[in-house]
C-alpha cells in the first residue's frame, strides 16, 4: 500500500475535513488536464469507497458552458449567483488567463472570499486570485514557467517551489498531473491514507506526491536565459552524477573561475555549488529509490558516493530519513 505525506497540520485548512463538496471554476481557455486530474480524484474516491464521499459543480461566471483550450466544453455549468455555494472554489486557468480575468471576475471572487468560502487555484487559476489581491501574504504555487513574471508583478505573494500548497483558507497547484497530486493529499487528511492508496492505485500512481515534492523547475527558468554559464554549469552536474566533477573541473570547462562560480550561485540560486550538486545526486538517489529495485549499495554507487556511511548521513541531512526509509513498507 502506497503512503501519502500528509499536508503539514498548520498550513492545512482550518475546516480541511470538512471539504465535500468541490466547486470549480472554469475560466475561458482552461487547461483541461489540470481540471480533470482533479475531478477524477474525487470521482475515484466515490468509486473505491463505494459511497458519495465527495460531490463537484462546475460553475463560470455567467453560467454558460466554456471551452477548455482543448475546444472541449463541459457541462452542465452552473453560474455563480451567490446560492449553492460549495464548501471550496477551485479557480481554473489556462492560457491567455489575464484576457480570462476581467473587473467581473475579480469582484466575484473578492464576494465570493468576503463569505469566508475557501479559494483555490488550479494551473494559472491562482492568477485571478493574485489579480484580485487574494493571495497576498500567502504561499502560493504556480507552473514554473509562469512564475519569473507573476513573482515581480505580485511581490506580496509567497511563491512556493513545491507542487502544490495549501495555507490557510488557500489552495494552489501548478498544472498537468499535479492536481492528482495535491486532491489525493487532501483524501488522506479527510478519509486517511488507505483510501487516497487505493485511489491512487486506480490511477496507476508509483507513489503520491506530497506538499513538499518540488516541481522540476529548469535551471533556465530560474535564473534566466542570460546566465548561459551558470545553465551550463548545471547542466554539467546533471550529466556528472555516478562521477561527479570537480568544483575545479567545472569552472574550467565553463572558462570560469570558482569564486565567480561561487559568487553567481549565491546570487542566482541562493546556494553553493558544491551543495546543489550534492542535493542533484541525493534527489537522484531517492528517485531511484522509490521507482526502481535496485539495491542501497548500487544506489549508491551510481549517485557518486564512494562510501556507505557518507551516502546515509547526506541523505538522512538532506531528507530527515534514512535512504532505508524509502523501503520500509507504510505503517512501520
Amino acid at each position: 500500500m502506497r503512503s501519502v505525506a500528509a499536508v503539514p497540520v498548520d498550513s492545512a485548512l482550518p475546516s480541511v475535513s470538512s471539504l465535500a463538496h468541490f466547486g470549480f471554476l472554469t475560466l475561458p481557455d482552461f487547461s483541461m488536464i489540470a481540471f480533470s486530474s482533479a475531478v477524477e480524484v474525487l470521482r475515484m474516491a466515490n468509486y473505491v469507497g463505494r459511497t458519495d464521499h465527495y460531490t463537484w459543480s462546475i460553475y463560470s461566471p455567467d453560467g454558460a458552458p466554456v471551452h477548455a483550450s482543448n475546444g472541449i466544453v463541459v457541462r452542465p455549468t452552473r453560474a455563480l449567483d451567490g446560492t449553492r455555494l460549495p464548501d471550496v472554489m477551485i479557480v481554473c486557468g489556462g492560457i491567455r488567463i489575464r484576457d480570462a480575468v476581467d473587473d467581473g471576475t475579480r469582484a466575484m471572487l473578492v464576494r465570493l472570499a468576503a463569505q469566508d468560502l475557501p479559494l483555490g487555484g488550479i494551473c494559472t487559476g491562482a492568477y485571478a486570485l493574485m489579480a484580485s489581491g487574494l493571495l497576498d501574504g500567502y504561499r502560493c504555487a504556480v507552473h514554473w514557467e509562469n512564475r519569473s513574471a507573476l513573482h515581480d508583478e505580485f511581490p506580496l505573494v509567497h511563491f512556493a517551489d513545491e507542487l502544490f500548497a495549501i495555507d490557510r483558507d488557500r489552495l494552489t497547484c501548478t498544472g498537468g498531473t499535479a492536481p492528482i497530486d495535491m486532491m489525493l493529499n487532501l483524501v488522506a487528511l479527510r478519509f486517511g491514507q488507505q483510501l487516497a492508496a487505493q485511489v491512487s492505485e486506480q490511477f496507476i500512481l508509483e507513489r503520491i506526491r506530497s506538499a513538499t515534492d518540488a516541481q522540476p523547475i529548469p535551471v533556465d527558468a530560474r535564473v534566466g536565459l542570460s546566465r548561459a554559464e551558470l545553465i551550463e554549469v548545471v547542466r554539467l552536474m546533471e550529466a556528472n552524477i555516478e562521477e561527479p566533477l570537480s568544483l575545479d573541473e567545472l569552472a574550467r570547462l565553463v572558462g570560469l573561475s570558482q569564486r565567480h562560480l561561487q559568487r553567481m550561485f549565491k546570487l542566482y540560486l541562493n546556494i553553493s555549488p558544491t551543495h546543489y550538486y550534492l542535493t542533484l545526486r541525493l534527489k537522484r538517489a531517492r528517485d531511484l529509490l522509490r521507482t526502481t529495485n535496485a539495491s542501497i549499495a548500487r544506489v549508491t554507487a551510481v549517485c557518486g558516493f564512494h562510501s556507505p556511511c557518507h551516502f546515509s548521513k547526506a541523505y538522512r541531512a538532506q531528507f530527515g530519513h534514512a535512504p532505508s526509509h524509502e523501503r520500509r513498507p507504510p505503517g512501520r
